[in-house]
């Protein structure tokens, strides 16, 4: 037998990353949305929260979940989401998109007042806690 040999079309061809129309990061299909123009684009569209996140950190909650649902987190849908990674990072959210594996929203860098809200997504996977206001 011979050993295989690709032809020159089928080789692996380096590619880089450009997210398509439907937004998201490597994987294809349920990955995030792409992030809304600036200043929230046309009717029906959410951007940037206007005013900061709660100024407190809330208590974690006691119970521990071995994975956050979809259903779960969905009731946060465009309210605040404070957000537990299994890494250790905590943050404050404000959550626009639940997917079958990830979620998307604008994430708060910053503060109390000092900071801004910058798009982000996360997979399920790596939260650890969330709870919402």
């Amino acid at each position: 037998m011979y050993p295989y040999q690709p032809q020159r079309s089928q080789q692996h061809q380096p590619r880089s990353f450009v997210p398509g129309p439907g937004g998201g990061f490597p994987g294809g299909p349920g990955g995030f949305p792409p992030p809304p123009p600036p200043g929230g684009g046309g009717p029906g569209q959410i951007g940037a929260p206007q005013s900061p996140p709660p100024s407190f950190v809330p208590p974690m909650p006691a119970a521990t979940a071995f994975a956050v649902d979809p259903g779960s987190i969905r009731r946060c849908m465009f309210r605040n989401v404070y957000i537990w990674q299994t890494n250790g990072d905590q943050y404050w959210m404000f959550l626009t998109h639940v997917g079958r594996r990830s979620i998307a929203g604008f994430r708060w860098f910053g503060v109390g007042s000092a900071g801004f809200w910058l798009y982000f997504g996360l997979d399920l996977n790596r939260i650890s806690q969330f709870t919402c206001f």
